[in-house]
């Protein structure tokens, strides 16, 4: 019987530094968005996939994040006090069961593939996710949880992938398709951020997998690939042609990169866009803007 998707492994050690002066003191990944930091999107969307137990690969200066899970007692007095029950159940979804997170040292920066690797000892033999929380994605139904029905087919090892305009693609690591399958596409090879015009197809990966332990062994033997990194993209192409398999998986939802401030802007609007309490005048005040440029040619 194939093994349940329980671990999931959230790569936190960046320095944030498209982000400063913010990130000076701030972790990139508590920014909020709107009104919940990037952190709580990642955490959320795990535990909609059955996600039990969260691994963070962290660096020094991160004690911030680690404290956006802990109780706030004194806060929670106070709310209580006065009567705020809706802002208390708000703050149980930012608090972690104690064993349920965990939390490990990624020493240098060495890359993705460093990162998860910097996890191996806590994921065991059991298949695990890794989700970038850099990327927001809006769906109806979380893009983790697709993946977990899509690995329920496969058993393999399935990368969340979209299509990217050709002069982008370069940007990203890209799936060389073998067989297309519509939803599911079964990879012959990766390239990660392939030279301009080299990319296999437009097809590319972004900061959702879910992984079985032979790409830990991979890594194991990894040396510095594209950037002077250990790319976990290698270590994933790798198991191409194997047992397990590789798979890109094109999700249903809007993915957003919230690793650029363009992409952390556009994430702010459309997510505050959703929000009904919201949307009436942020959208008056987009459109008063849209008014004032027309005007202004």
């Amino acid at each position: 019987m194939r093994k349940k998707v329980t671990k999931a492994i959230f790569p936190v050690a960046g320095l944030g530094t498209r982000f400063l002066p913010a990130t000076k003191s701030v972790p990139k990944e508590i920014m909020t968005l709107v009104d919940r930091p990037l952190i709580q999107y990642a955490i959320d969307e795990a535990r909609a996939a059955g996600i039990k137990e969260f691994i963070f690969v962290t660096s020094r200066g991160k004690g911030a994040l680690e404290d956006y899970f802990d109780h706030a007692p004194t806060l929670e007095q106070e709310l209580r006090k006065k009567g705020k029950d809706d802002l208390l159940e708000v703050l149980k979804d930012t608090n972690m069961d104690s064993g349920a997170i965990a939390y490990i040292r990624q020493h240098k920066a060495l890359g993705l593939g460093h990162a998860v690797w910097c996890a191996r000892r806590l994921i065991g033999n059991e298949p695990f996710a890794v989700i970038l929380p850099d990327d927001v994605i809006a769906a109806d139904t979380p893009c983790l949880q697709q993946m977990v029905e899509a690995y329920s087919e496969t058993g393999g090892n399935v990368v969340a992938a979209m299509e990217v305009p050709p002069e982008r693609a370069s940007s990203y690591g890209v799936l060389d398709i073998k067989e297309d399958r519509g939803q599911l596409v079964e990879a012959k090879g990766m390239v990660e951020k392939p030279a301009p015009g080299e990319a296999p197809s437009n097809l590319a990966v972004i900061g959702r997998y879910i992984l079985t332990t032979k790409v830990l062994r991979s890594l194991n033997q990894m040396k510095s690939g594209a950037g002077g990194e250990i790319q976990l993209t290698d270590a994933i192409a790798n198991e191409i042609g194997g047992e397990d398999g590789v798979y890109g998986y094109r999700f249903r939802g809007q993915r957003f990169d919230c690793g650029s401030k363009s992409g952390f802007l556009q994430a702010t609007v459309a997510f505050g866009l959703a929000r009904d309490e919201l949307r009436d005048d942020l959208l008056g005040y987009i459109r008063d803007v849209v008014q004032m440029d027309k005007a202004a040619e």
